[in-house]
This record gives structure tokens, C-alpha cells and sequence, in this order.
């Protein structure tokens, strides 16, 4: 379905394909093809898709054909009852961060950041959550956010620029909380971090899991994913708590998905965050 934007039909037909190829039987949204702006179709539209999957028995997953914009309009008439009297996984990024931490929020809902239909560790990465018990291992590559130690909580976060989304619209404290952050930078980074810590949001919080970096807004003095390792070091680098960059999840091609809501283990030394599986 498309809780945001909407998807081109080949790639829609690309993710039911991939889904179907593992044994599922896929339903595409009754709106997920529409068009409207930048929408698929109107907002009543995509919450009644959302909604009828979450109270529908026979679906175990609601898989998101893509981000783009608008899930935030929509996350106040989500089916919270629905939710809590049949969980199932929510998978999508981007812009889907919006339903992720509205869900986890009411409903401590886990789900996968990621996507279907790209192939590779992508999709391996996917199946493994939604299939197996297991717990999902990324290992991080050479990054300079990174303040060692060991921690443990619960995974939490998502796309940056969703997740401001949300402050002083019902963002809660993230006590007990690991956070993971991904998603171009631009000035509103900061400033986002800036006013979680300002709230006293990340009081408590665990550790750090910081994604993809790339892609920074041109309007920043100096581009690229250096400067976002600065802001993060001169905003988080004082909580005391671990912090490790360099991990493969977020906006580039080869992502590993990762799972949301879920007890996690980040170890900075190690250069590896462990966490259990999305299987609700």
C-alpha cells in the first residue's frame, strides 16, 4: 500500500512480485496507485487502506510500496484498537517513520525500517525479520561518529527528517531507548537535536545508531556527510552514552533493513548493533 506517496506500477509490481516469491500472497492497496499532488489519492483514501489491513486477520504484514510525503497526515486516524488486538509489522522508511513512531508510540508496534524489491542483502535483510525469530547483526563501516562502550534497549527512531516530525506533536521521552538516525542532512538536523535535547527528550537515552549520512541539503556551508558527523558530535557527544556511525541502513541502494520497537545491543567497540527479530 501507499501511506505516503505513490509508487510507479512497475515497482509496485516489482514488490508484490518479490513478496509473492516468498511464498506470501500479496494484496496491493485498493489506493495505491492513485495520484493526487504528490499523494497516492486522498488522505481518507490511504488511512482506510492502512486501517482495513490492520484490522484484517489474513494480513500478517502492511508493506509500503514507498515513502516520498504524507504519512504524517494521516497517523491520527490510525485503528489503535486494531493494533493492539492483532499487532503486525509495518514495513517501510522514509516518510513511513511517520507511522513507525506513531504506532510504537500508542502501541509499542514493532516494525522494519527498510524496503521490498530491491534485491540483495535488502531483501534478505527484510525476510529475515518478518520470517525468523532470530536476532539481525549490522556490522558498521569506518565512520567518525563513534563514542564507544556497550548498551542495551529498545530500537527506536528511524528517518531524521520524519522524526522531527513529531516534536511537540507527541514525540515521548526516549528513557531505555537506542536511537537510530539516518536520512539527508540539512540545517533542520541540527536543529532537530537541538530541541530533543533542549526538551529533555534524550534524558535516559541508551546509545546512538546513526545511518546513512549522504545527501546533505546544498544549502549547508560545507555538503556532505563530514559535517553531519560534527553536528552530531557537538549535539550528542556530551550524553555520555555509545554512539556508533557507519551502520548500513537508510537511503542507499544496498540497505539492510532494520528492525523498530525491538530489544536491541549496540556495541561502539565492536563496531556492531545486535537486535531481535520484528516477528510480532
Amino acid at each position: 500500500m501507499s501511506p505516503a506517496s505513490f509508487p510507479g506500477a512497475e515497482w509496485a509490481e516489482q514488490v508484490v512480485a518479490t513478496l509473492a516469491g516468498w511464498g506470501l500472497r500479496p494484496e496491493l492497496g485498493r489506493h495505491a496507485l492513485d495520484r493526487r499532488g504528490f499523494l497516492a489519492g486522498r488522505d481518507e483514501d490511504r488511512l482506510a487502506d492502512v486501517n482495513d489491513a490492520l484490522r484484517d486477520p489474513g494480513v500478517r504484514a502492511v508493506v509500503a510500496a514507498t515513502g516520498g510525503a504524507g504519512a504524517y497526515r494521516i497517523v491520527d486516524g490510525l485503528d489503535l484498537a486494531a493494533v493492539r488486538a492483532d499487532p503486525k509489522p509495518v514495513v517501510g522508511f522514509s516518510d513511513i517513520t511517520n507511522l513507525h513512531i506513531a504506532l510504537w508510540t500508542a502501541t509499542g508496534l514493532a516494525g522494519v525500517h527498510g524496503c521490498v524489491g530491491t534485491g540483495g542483502r535488502t531483501d534478505e535483510s527484510c525476510r529475515q525479520l518478518l520470517f525468523d525469530t532470530g536476532p539481525l547483526t549490522l556490522r558498521a563501516e569506518p565512520s567518525p561518529v563513534t563514542v564507544p562502550g556497550r548498551a542495551t534497549g529498545i530500537l527506536v527512531g528511524g528517518n531524521a527528517g520524519a522524526l522531527s516530525n513529531f516534536l511537540g506533536a507527541g514525540l515521548p521521552r526516549l528513557d531505555g531507548v537506542i536511537l537510530c538516525l539516518e536520512g539527508p542532512q540539512n540545517p533542520h538536523f541540527d536543529r532537530m537535536l537541538w530541541g530533543m535535547l533542549r526538551a529533555g527528550l534524550l534524558d535516559g537515552i541508551r546509545g546512538v545508531a546513526i545511518g546513512d549520512l549522504t545527501g546533505l541539503d546544498p544549502s549547508v556551508a560545507d555538503p556532505g556527510p563530514d559535517q553531519a558527523a560534527t553536528v552530531i558530535r557537538e549535539r550528542l557527544g556530551g550524553l555520555g552514552v555509545p554512539i556508533l556511525g557507519g551502520l548500513p541502513f537508510g537511503h542507499r541502494a544496498d540497505q539492510v533493513c532494520l528492525p523498530l520497537g525491538v530489544a536491541a545491543t549496540l556495541d561502539a567497540d565492536a563496531g556492531r548493533l545486535t537486535a531481535d527479530s520484528a516477528v510480532c
